[in-house]
């Protein structure tokens, strides 16, 4: 059982930025595709960026392209998502995953993508204008 830990959120203003972390408790976490998802008040759980085991490809939704960054240090079995320019409609419960399954540009545009193995409990991201 893969167990996830995130923390770095909190209340920031629009236009501030913030820094998610992941941990991870998997033995071989470099063999991980990990994610990140997020859900906001009355909305449906949403795929908002993820990385592939070798850290070499990245995919993020259309609302966050450009904002956001993905990234992961297998050494400390962390990924991160780095939020830049944040807007009210980001405000959200901000979840991790991580399964071995790996994602392409179609995957992450279906329901497959929320059939990752490993989830984390979330992390609350309010952004206030």
């Amino acid at each position: 059982q893969v167990q996830l830990a995130e923390s770095g959120g909190g209340l920031v203003q629009a236009g501030d930025s913030l820094r998610l972390s992941c941990v991870s408790s998997a033995h071989i976490f470099s063999a991980d595709t990990m994610a990140w998802f997020r859900q906001a008040p009355g909305k449906s759980r949403e795929f908002v960026a993820g990385i592939s085991w070798s850290g070499h490809s990245q995919y993020y939704a259309e609302s966050v392209k450009g904002r956001f960054t993905i990234s992961r240090d297998d050494a400390k079995k962390t990924v991160y998502l780095q939020m830049n320019a944040l807007k009210d409609e980001d405000t959200a419960v901000y979840y991790c995953a991580a399964d071995r399954m790996p994602i392409n540009d179609v995957v992450i545009t279906t329901p497959k993508i929320f059939e990752m193995k490993y989830w984390s409990q979330g992390t609350q991201v309010t952004v206030s204008s």
